[in-house]
Order: C-alpha cells, then structure tokens, then sequence
C-alpha cells in the first residue's frame, strides 16, 4: 500500500519496501521527502518582488495586464522652480521677454525673470515706480513703460539696470524728469506727460544717448535750463514738439543730424541758435508762428538737406538757399508770401549747385503761381517736384 501511495516518487517507492520493523525516525524521513516530491519547482525571487506582493501576502502568480489596461508610470514629486526664473502671473516669458502689457496691472510684477532683457509693461495702470521694482533686471536692454498712470518714479529706481539702452516712458503723468537715469541709455522716449522743466543735471553723464523724444510736454523755453543738453555727445535725433517753446532752444549738440521743433509757437529763427550744427540734416520748424529767418542762418547747417517752415507766418522765402550747397527739400506752403523772384532758389550761373532740388512746396500762399518765371527752378531736378497752387484765405 505504501508502493502505491509513493508512486509518484521514485525516492518513495525505494523506501516502502523497507521491512516493517524499521524505525519511527525513518517514517519521518519518508514524510519529508514525500513534501519535497509535490512542491513546485524553484524560482529565483528578487526583493523588489517582495515588494510587490499583496497586502495578504498571496503566493498566487500576478495577473498578466491586458491590452487596454497600461501600467501606472511612477510617481514623480512636483519640482519647485526657482524664484529668479518664474514668469509674473499673466505675464508671457520667451527668448528673456518678459511681456506684461494690456493686463490692467497697478504695480511692477514681483518674480520677474532674472534674466530678462526687455520689459515690457505698457498699457497698464502703474503708478509708481519703486525703489525694489528693477533691483534683479542687472541684464536689461529695453523698459517700456508707455501708457500708464505713472507720477511717482523712485530716485534709485533705474540705478541697478547698468545695462539699459532703450527706456519708453511715453504717455504718462510725469511732471519731471526722472533722476538717476542709467548712464548706457541710447532712447529716451518721454514725450506726451507734464513735464515743465528740464534742468542741467537731467542728461548728466548720458553721452550715449542717440534719439531723444520730450515732444508734447507743457514745456517753455524758460523751462529749459542752459546747459541741459551739453552731455549728449552722440546725440542724432532730438524731438521737442507740440510743445510751448517761443525759441529755438539754446546750446543744442553739435552731433545732431535731425531737430524737430513742429507744433510750437516760435516767432523767429534765430541764427546763432543752430551755430555749430555742421552735421544737421533735416531741421522741422512747421506748425509754428515764424515770420523771420535772420541773414546767416542756413550758412550756419552747412549740411542741411531738408528743411520744413510750412504752416507759418513768412512773408518771403528765406535767404540763403541759392548759396548752399546741399539742400534739397524746401517746404515753404500755407505761409504768407506774396512774391517769388528768379533768384530766391537758385544761384545765377547754371551748374553751381551740388545738389538739385527734388521737392519745393509754395502751395497756399497769396503768390500769384501764374506769375512765377520759370527760370526761377533751374536747378530744380524734376518740374514735378515743385507744388504751386491757389491760395485760401483763412
């Protein structure tokens, strides 16, 4: 019978034959070998293994997953990201932009990336800028702050960003200059706030600046302080206009090749106001109150190609133009000039002149064109470029 109960096992069937007298400790021996004979075989077992068992500890195979059920990825803990490199709420972060315009925003943004190069935070409702606002922005190139509700703008404000080169403050409530501004800068757009008085320190040390905009600030020519502009060395491009100016201001940088002075209320201009303007090319004087261009005066912009006196009060064309050299645009129209002789373009021999006239406008003004010889624009380039027409009164 014990044959047959171990058949399975080959150790087994040796062993009951044994004779029946054998010892207990020999039954046992069969019993521990009968379990060895129906175990399952062996199979190598990780920790990790372990791990994954069952809270109940079941010896039971996992299920094989099927094809619509995918194993969880682990879990991965949220990474805090530095406060240097966050982007402002609402605001866009690409390439060091740092864009926050059109957001309705009352104060500068905290978390601006440290490396930002421009800013831009226009069309806000700031008010203040202060003292803290820029103090990690070592890298700025660009500010612009057009068309907010600014009044206020801390004195130490601008002193961290040593790199700024363009800084927009258009379109604000300002009503003075800021002090303080970075020594790097090359634009300074701060035309249409209410600005009355520009000191002698307010460009002090700024000999980099390159285009210069205060148009449309309550400013006067008393309010302008000798001396204010004798830092910009490099200066090319100055625009005060829409302004309250009666003068062409004074002591003007000799770097200057474009003055725009349009929408003022100058009666004269005064020769010795652009002495020493040898590289001025274009000079805007229009929509002011001008009746006189003193003897000299276009001798002293030797250079100048472009000049802009319509919308005025001149009674004659200015003198000098049949002298220089390179003029070449000449906007005389809706003035007060009666007569035009033969001679107040052109000088008297033909071909003395460098540089032909592309475009002379003598429309609405009391001239009678009919009477206008036509030898007067000899040294004009094309009859196209010259605009005559009936005067209006108004």
């Amino acid at each position: 019978m014990l044959a047959a109960w171990f058949g399975g096992c080959p150790v087994m069937q040796q062993q009951a034959h044994l004779a029946p007298g054998s010892s207990m400790k020999s039954a046992c021996l069969f019993l521990l070998l009968a379990s060895a004979c129906w175990a399952l075989p062996f199979k190598q077992t990780g920790f990790l293994d372990f791990m994954m068992e069952d809270e109940a500890g079941s010896a039971l195979p996992p299920e094989e997953p099927t094809e619509d059920v995918k194993p969880k990825r682990p879990f991965v803990p949220p990474v805090d990201v530095p406060m240097e490199i966050r982007c402002p709420f609402r605001c866009q972060c690409h390439l060091r932009v740092t864009q926050c315009s059109d957001l309705g925003l009352k104060t500068v943004p905290d978390t601006i990336p440290a490396d930002t190069t421009l800013l831009d935070l226009q069309n806000n409702k700031i008010s203040e800028i202060r003292e803290n606002d820029f103090k990690t922005l070592k890298g700025l190139h660009a500010l612009i702050l057009v068309n907010n509700k600014i009044t206020i703008i801390h004195p130490k404000a601008f002193m961290p960003l040593g790199k700024l080169q363009r800084l927009y403050l258009s379109k604000n409530l300002l009503k003075e200059m800021p002090i303080n501004m970075p020594k790097s800068l090359q634009e300074l757009r701060i035309h249409e706030n209410e600005i009355t008085k520009i000191k002698k320190s307010s460009f002090e040390g700024m000999a980099h600046v390159i285009v210069m905009e205060l148009g449309s600030n309550p400013l006067k020519s008393s309010g302008i302080d000798a001396g204010a502009f004798a830092d910009l060395k490099r200066v090319s491009y100055i625009r005060i206009a829409d302004t309250n100016l009666t003068d062409i201001p004074k002591g003007l940088p000799s770097s200057l090749s474009e003055l725009h002075l349009d929408g003022n209320k100058i009666t004269k201009v005064q020769a010795d106001r652009l002495k020493g303007l040898k590289h001025l090319a274009k000079l805007g004087l229009s929509f002011n109150e001008i009746s006189t261009v003193e003897n000299g005066t276009l001798a002293n912009v030797p250079h100048l190609r472009e000049l802009h006196l319509d919308n005025n009060a001149l009674t004659s064309v200015p003198a000098g133009l049949p002298e220089h050299k390179y003029i070449q645009v000449v906007y005389l129209h809706s003035n007060k000039i009666a007569a035009v002789g033969t001679e107040d373009f052109c000088p008297p021999g033909f071909n003395t002149k460098k540089a032909m006239y592309s475009g002379i406008s003598l429309f609405s003004n009391p001239v009678p064109y009919w009477e206008v010889q036509p030898i007067t624009f000899r040294c004009v380039f094309d009859r196209s470029a010259i605009q005559l027409g009936n005067y209006r009164k108004k």
